[in-house]
């Protein structure tokens, strides 16, 4: 049966009722239940704003069209989508005889829209779709540790780890963005047969898919229906100091002294955890920060702006726990100890999800961050996984609920971005682990985590901050040089680090961190302090020959600082990536659609990093149509073809176009 109700058409068979419906230019929403009531959720979309469409029911079906997007259902409930040159998008996958006459009737009988129920009236949910061109390329979907650009082929799931984020957005080399608008835990497999989405916890389906000529006409549609990031501060845009953990008040003065004296440029400099008594006392621990007013008034008397770490767990023998657990404020768990995370203390998290105890947290870190003048927090998820525990599956999974588990991170930044903006702050940073579908307008700064310090990992760094751009998470960084190991004073190491650093020049926020080795000794006996630091990880740490390059890229990156704030201003208004992939801003070269290695820094700079140990040499395509300028010995060159770059260690091979 269909159905034309509020601008939207409805199909209702048996239990299920479909809902498809305009959100946006060139885009529709499609939700389905067999429940008795549709949720009420936007998720990560932003409310639906007046867009006519054009619906008919037909004899066989019924279709919906917005602008370049439609939508046919055929009466027996199966959906395809089109865009305005009538070509095919997407089809659903489904393999039964409801519809005799349908070419692809079978008696397999595998529904495209899979419904299992599961106790407690939830349904595990999985989404198929047919896969229509082997040659489709696939991209986004957030931050995964693999060394693909392009997804098609992979297996991925739809979960919240310490280095990997799931923004399940999609754009296809196809001319379409999917959404999957779900935050269930749960698996994406973008197969060469079939491409499944599934929840495994969840009371709808609901995704949001959009049509459009070129990659950055999708990118700014999909923008326009889930946000898009503030203003990046003007700190934003320069150099960030950080290491493991600064140990003491006196120690993180002298470093930024240093800085000054040898006459750097930094932004920000990084107070990371257990600088509080406990866990769950977001504040500094008197005893090694006797005074942090006076610490930050010299900081910010040197131009520099200091971040503070904020973890969600609360030890429960810290001061706010018996409060927090009487109000409702902290995750519960189906049965067993209340204990989510055992690391320096048995803690839970606080439920992010919770407004009281969003305003809560904020409220502490309020009387004792933000009055005292820090404006950026780093809001570690530590170690997000393990929050919740699902029997069924063995797993640990964030959040107390597998249906809503990808929130977490969306809301953590939220308590801050609602704080801040309560105190009258418009540009507001919050550094993250992991980051939702939304995440991006609370003002998150997504760090790809505690990655292994590798050439390996560092390609694997390429693809996911890339892929984050494309999922709709401009704000993304990692930490330089790796975080897990890396002697300063390993020659082996050091390649990497300078080889990091010059590609960290041209990510959309340059930050060192890591926890080098050797390990320092353990400098006190109470709180934080029993938690010990890495080695040394400042600039001069890592030899003269290497403090010259980074000197040299510390200073291109503050001449391009001009540029880089017309890129945010970008991102800002209109979703724009600050990284982007080759075919982003050359989608008619199709040799741009091959590309891996390489990407833009906006519109102007074509960045190839040096992704190999020993690496004498790198190929690096130039897009045609364009005169390309090699940055460091100022030669010219022709596009359209792949040229043979020689390397030495001072420098990265950045293109500029004419």
């Amino acid at each position: 049966m269909f159905l034309v109700e509020d601008n939207k058409l409805i199909y209702h068979y048996d239990a299920e009722e479909l809902w498809i419906e305009p959100w946006g230019d060139n885009a529709l929403r499609i939700r389905a239940t067999k429940n008795y009531k549709m949720p009420e959720e936007n998720w990560g979309l932003l409310e639906r704003k007046e867009c006519k469409s054009i619906i008919k029911i037909l004899e066989n079906g019924a279709q919906i069209e917005n602008g370049k997007i439609k939508a046919v259902v055929s009466k027996g409930g199966k959906i395809k989508i089109y865009n305005d040159k009538n070509k095919l998008l997407l089809e659903e996958y489904s393999r039964n005889r409801r519809d005799v006459l349908d070419p692809k009737c079978s008696a397999l009988e595998v529904e495209a829209r899979e419904f299992k129920p599961i106790p407690g009236g939830d349904y595990h949910l999985t989404m198929r779709f047919e896969s229509l061109d082997k040659n489709e390329k696939i991209y986004g979907m957030g931050q995964y540790q693999q060394p693909y650009l392009d997804l098609k082929g992979l297996d991925l799931e739809l979960a919240h780890r310490n280095s990997q984020a799931s923004v399940p957005f999609a754009l296809s080399s196809l001319g379409y963005g999917f959404l999957w608008n779900n935050p269930g835990i749960g698996r994406a497999v973008l197969g060469r047969n079939i491409m499944s989405f599934e929840a495994y916890s969840t009371k709808s389906l609901d995704y949001w898919v959009v049509a459009g000529d070129t990659p950055a006409e999708i990118e700014e549609a999909y923008a326009k229906a889930t946000g898009t990031v503030p203003m990046m501060p003007e700190y934003g845009l320069g150099f960030w100091q950080c290491k493991l953990r600064y140990q003491t008040q006196e120690e993180l003065l002298n470093v930024a002294r240093e800085y000054k004296r040898r006459g750097l440029p930094i932004d920000v400099i990084v107070v990371d955890f257990f600088h509080w008594p406990k866990q769950g006392e977001w504040k500094f621990d008197p005893v090694y920060w006797p005074d942090p007013e006076a610490m930050i008034k010299e900081l910010k008397e040197m131009g520099i702006e200091l971040m503070v770490s904020i973890w969600p767990t609360v030890d429960k023998t810290c001061e706010n726990y018996e409060e927090m657990l009487e109000k409702g404020y902290l995750i519960r768990t189906d049965r067993g100890v209340r204990v989510g995370l055992d690391f320096q203390g048995a803690t839970i998290h606080f439920d992010a999800t919770h407004p009281g105890a969003r305003e809560y947290v904020w409220n502490k870190a309020k009387k004792n961050y933000y009055d005292k003048g820090v404006r950026i927090f780093w809001l570690d998820e530590a170690e997000p996984e393990y929050t919740a525990y699902d029997f069924d599956n063995y797993r640990y999974y964030l959040g107390s609920n597998l249906s809503i588990g990808n929130l977490y991170p969306r809301e953590y930044a939220k308590a801050f971005y609602e704080g801040m903006e309560k105190e009258g702050q418009k540009n507001i940073v919050n550094l993250l682990r992991c980051a939702w579908v939304g995440s991006q307008r609370y003002g998150a700064l997504v760090w790809s985590g505690d990655i292994a310090s590798s050439f390996e990992s560092m390609r694997n760094q390429l693809s996911a901050g890339l892929n984050m751009g494309i999922a709709g998470i401009p704000w993304w960084t990692t930490d330089i040089g790796g975080f897990h190991g890396g002697n300063p004073k390993d020659e082996n190491f050091r390649e990497l680090f300078v080889r990091w650093f010059q590609w960290g020049t041209f990510c959309p926020v340059m930050r060192l961190h890591g926890d080098r080795e050797p390990r320092q000794p353990q400098y006190g006996t109470t709180g934080g302090a029993t938690c010990c630091s890495g080695a040394d990880n400042e600039v001069w740490s890592y030899g003269e020959k290497v403090y010259n390059i980074c000197v040299k890229y510390m200073g291109i990156r503050e001449k391009l600082r001009d540029y880089t704030r017309k890129l945010m201003q970008e991102a800002h208004e209109k979703g724009t990536p600050v990284m982007r992939t080759m075919f982003y801003e050359f989608p008619e070269d199709k040799n741009c659609w091959e590309v891996e290695d390489q990407y833009m820094y906006g519109d102007r700079y074509l960045v190839a990093p040096v992704l190999y140990a020993g690496a004498k040499s790198r190929k690096v395509y130039l897009p045609e149509g364009y005169k390309w300028r090699d940055m460091d010995s100022g030669l010219v060159y022709n596009g359209g073809e792949t040229i043979e770059v020689a390397l030495s260690l001072e420098t990265m091979p950045v293109f500029e176009r004419l």
